[in-house]
């Protein structure tokens, strides 16, 4: 999921053109992505993963960065 996530960020969402990602890079703070973005990346995250991500958890500290994607996606499939 993690290059699936990487891949969909550098060729469909990224701000400027950008060759690789780190898992740990603040997406927002860094430029890699608008708000605009980050909602593109909520869809394809709940499309890939099969999930329904809700409005309350829409937040910094579960889409700041891949790591944060991936620590998220892991939580929902344990509850």
């Amino acid at each position: 999921m993690k290059d699936k996530i990487s891949n969909y960020i550098i060729h469909h969402i990224a701000k400027q053109k950008i060759d690789t990602i780190h898992a740990d890079d603040d997406l927002l703070a860094d430029g890699l992505i608008d708000s605009l973005g980050m909602m593109k990346l909520v869809a394809f995250v709940e499309k890939e993963a099969q999930i329904k991500i809700p409005p309350e958890d829409l937040t910094l500290e579960n889409f700041m960065t891949i790591d944060h994607i991936l620590e998220y996606l892991a939580n929902q499939s344990t509850t």
